[in-house]
């Protein structure tokens, strides 16, 4: 895929998670996908497949959530096979307090999928949620 349709889809994808449908983005993560979470909190570790990541972060953060995290993408930029994704989420937890994250992705798409993804999150605020 071009940059352009790479960048459209993750667009496209991240439009449709804002709509309501979260399944979007995690149907878009190659089976193999290789994805980093950086920092120090309960979900931040290198998966090195989809099931593998939803099963030790998606799942485990939904959890604590009242509802699905509303994303907001503040920027995107693409550069061949590379698509950087700026956005903020916020939801509720399940205490009844404001989670309002700020995340950058790093990824590389192949064929349509996303095959590597490093995320840079405020890993203070995910320690947060685990502890309410």
């Amino acid at each position: 895929m071009s940059t352009v349709e790479n960048k459209k889809l993750i667009q496209d994808v991240f439009a449709a998670w804002a709509r309501g449908d979260g399944a979007a983005f995690f149907n878009t993560l190659a089976d193999d996908v290789r994805w980093t979470v950086i920092g120090s909190c309960p979900v931040s570790r290198t998966y090195t497949s989809r099931q593998q990541f939803l099963e030790g972060a998606a799942k485990p953060l939904s959890e604590k959530l009242a509802g699905p995290i509303q994303p907001t993408v503040r920027n995107v930029i693409a550069e061949g096979d590379s698509v950087v994704v700026q956005w903020d989420g916020r939801a509720t937890t399940k205490a009844g307090k404001p989670y309002n994250n700020s995340y950058c992705w790093v990824m590389r798409l192949e064929n349509g999928k996303v095959k590597e993804g490093t995320a840079y999150i405020d890993t203070e605020l995910v320690s947060e949620l685990w502890r309410s």
